[in-house]
C-alpha cells in the first residue's frame, strides 16, 4: 500500500448532507471499517482507542492508501506515544458557557493517552493540523511551564479568584504526568496561594497528591471528581484502553474519602445501549466507596468523533451500532448531536427522560447531593515577592 493526497472538497463522503438515518450513517461506517486504507490494523493501535486516524477537519487534502503493484507485506511498528513539549502563552482558560459550573480551567496537556473512544475532546487535535483519531491519544502536547504562568497570572493585581477546574478538557492524570509531574507543580502554586481548585479524572494517579490535596481540602480548597463510566473491566478495556480499571477508580474514591478530600462521581457519558443499564449500580458501588456528590452526561459528539464512535462500534459492537444511534438521535432532536447549552449535557426527548428520573432517583435513595461543597475564595492570598533584602518587621 501506497499513500497519497486526495482532495478533501471532492471527496464524496465528505460532501454529503450532515443529516443521515441511522441506518445510513451505520452502512457508511461499514464500509469505512472494510477498507483497509482507512482502518489501521489491529497489531499497530493494541491498546487504543480509536480504530482509525482520519485527516483532520482543516486540512486541505485527505490521506488514502492505494495498491501500487509491488504486493509487498509491510510490518508497520506500533503507535508509541509521542509527547511535544508545548511553550504556552498563557494558561488559564475563561468558560462563559452557561451549562458548566466553573469559570476558570487549566489544562496541562493536550491529547489523552487514555485513550477514550467516546472523548468530546478528540476534535480539538484539529487545531493542531492532526487526527481526532489515533493522533489523540499517541501525540501529546505537555505545557511544563504551566505552573510559571499560572503564578504570574495570580499575581497579577488585577486578579479575581473563582475555583479553577484541573481535566475539564483532557485528564490532568494522564500516564505522561508520572513523568512531567505539571499537575502536581500547578497544585504546589494553587496550594501556597490558597487558590481553590476543582479536579476531574478518571486516574488513580490523583492519589499521588493527596500530600496536597488533604490539607488543601482541610481548608475547603479542593474537591474532586471521578469519572465511572462502567464497572465491567471488559468494556472499560475497550472504551478506555489506558485509563484506570473501575475496581482502581472505586478504591481511588476511598483513599480520597479516608484523606478528608470530598469526592463526587461522575456518570459520563452515558451511551446508550451500551452502559445505560449501569447507572444504578455505578452510583451504589461509588456512594459506598464514600462519594457524597454525583452527576451524569449523556454521551457527547461534537465535530468528527460523530463518525469516529461509529467506527469503534463497528469494531467492537456491530449489532448495537444503529439502535445506539437510534436512541441518541432521539435524545438529540433528531441529530447525532445538538450543541444548545439548555441540553447538551442531558438530552431532550423520553429516552433522556427516562436517564434523567433513574439517576435522580437513585442519588436521592444513596444520599447523594445532600449538601453542595464551596469552595472557599476568601483566603486566597497572594504571597509577597522575594526581594532578596531583608524586612524591617
Amino acid at each position: 500500500m501506497t499513500a497519497r493526497a486526495k482532495d478533501q472538497a471532492h471527496d464524496p463522503a465528505r460532501s454529503r448532507p450532515v443529516k443521515r438515518t441511522p441506518l445510513e450513517a451505520a452502512e457508511a461506517a461499514r464500509r469505512r471499517m472494510d477498507d483497509p486504507a482507512y482502518r489501521v490494523e489491529v497489531d499497530r493501535r493494541r491498546g487504543r482507542g480509536a480504530s482509525a486516524n482520519p485527516s483532520g477537519r482543516y486540512e486541505p487534502a485527505q490521506r488514502e492508501a492505494f495498491d501500487d503493484g509491488w504486493e509487498m507485506d509491510e510490518e508497520l511498528p506500533t503507535l508509541p506515544t509521542e509527547v511535544i513539549v508545548e511553550k504556552a502563552r498563557t494558561i488559564v482558560t475563561k468558560n462563559d458557557s452557561p451549562d458548566i459550573l466553573f469559570e476558570k480551567s487549566i489544562n496541562p496537556y493536550r491529547g489523552c493517552e487514555h485513550g477514550c473512544s467516546y472523548c468530546f475532546a478528540r476534535p480539538t487535535h484539529a487545531y493542531q493540523g492532526l487526527s481526532s483519531g489515533l493522533d489523540f491519544e499517541t501525540k501529546i502536547f505537555a505545557k511544563p511551564n504551566a505552573a510559571e504562568l499560572l503564578e504570574k497570572e495570580l499575581q497579577s493585581p488585577k486578579y479575581q479568584p473563582t475555583p479553577i477546574a484541573l481535566g475539564s478538557n483532557t485528564d490532568p492524570y494522564q500516564p505522561v504526568e508520572r513523568r512531567f509531574r505539571i499537575t502536581r507543580s500547578i497544585l504546589e502554586v494553587l496550594n501556597r496561594m490558597n487558590h481553590p481548585v476543582a479536579i476531574v479524572t478518571k486516574s488513580a494517579l490523583v492519589t499521588r497528591d493527596i500530600d496536597i490535596l488533604g490539607p488543601m481540602a482541610e481548608r475547603q480548597l479542593a474537591k474532586v471528581a471521578i469519572s465511572v463510566t462502567t464497572l465491567d473491566p471488559k468494556l472499560a478495556r475497550r472504551m478506555e484502553p489506558r485509563a484506570a480499571t473501575p475496581a482502581k477508580r472505586l478504591e481511588t474514591i476511598s483513599r480520597l474519602t479516608e484523606a478528608g478530600i470530598p469526592v463526587s462521581v461522575l456518570v459520563a457519558p452515558i451511551i446508550p445501549a451500551i452502559n445505560d443499564h449501569e447507572i444504578e449500580a455505578i452510583l451504589k458501588a461509588c456512594a459506598e466507596a464514600g462519594a457524597q456528590e454525583a452527576g451524569y452526561v449523556l454521551l457527547r459528539l461534537p465535530h468528527d468523533l460523530k463518525d469516529l464512535m461509529r467506527d469503534w462500534l463497528v469494531d467492537h459492537y456491530p449489532n448495537k451500532l444503529n439502535h445506539v444511534f437510534t436512541l441518541l438521535q432521539e435524545a438529540r432532536g433528531g441529530k447525532d448531536y445538538d450543541a444548545n447549552w439548555s441540553t447538551r449535557q442531558s438530552g431532550v426527548g423520553p429516552y433522556a427522560w427516562m436517564l434523567g428520573r433513574r439517576f435522580e432517583t437513585t442519588a436521592e435513595r444513596l444520599g447523594l447531593n445532600k449538601r453542595n461543597l464551596r469552595l472557599r475564595t476568601d483566603l486566597f492570598k497572594v504571597p509577597p515577592k522575594e526581594t532578596g533584602q531583608l524586612s524591617l518587621f
